[in-house]
């Protein structure tokens, strides 16, 4: 196997890699370098994979703070907030059936007539 599919495959267990791209802070040269190098020695790569930790750390505290979310308090807040929008619905559909419904003075009418 030469130096380029053992890269390949090197990635494709390390997809975290792919983060670096997208942000643009390395290039897939950048990593082939190292790799050519380094190879697979966790010296040269602890760097690139320390974020990847710090990512799932992130998606354990998320999950612990929903896990402390007390559900029957959002459902209050959704429903005043439910009730809220009903109400102004009504409000605007009061106010523009009765300019709607009237029905327009006839032109040979005045005033007092």
């Amino acid at each position: 196997m030469d130096k380029k599919a053992q890269f390949k495959e090197f990635v494709s267990k390390h997809p975290e890699l792919v983060t670096f791209i997208k942000n643009k802070e390395n290039t897939w040269q950048d990593f082939y370098e190292i790799y050519d190098i380094y190879g697979e020695d966790e010296t040269a790569w602890n760097k690139y994979f320390e974020n990847n930790t710090t990512n799932n750390s992130s998606i354990g505290e998320l999950t612990s703070l929903f896990k402390n979310i007390n559900m029957d308090n959002v459902q209050k807040h959704i429903t005043n907030a439910q009730k809220a929008v009903s109400l102004i619905q009504e409000l605007t559909n009061k106010g523009t059936t009765n300019i709607v419904n009237k029905t327009p003075r006839p032109i040979t009418k005045f005033f007092g007539d």
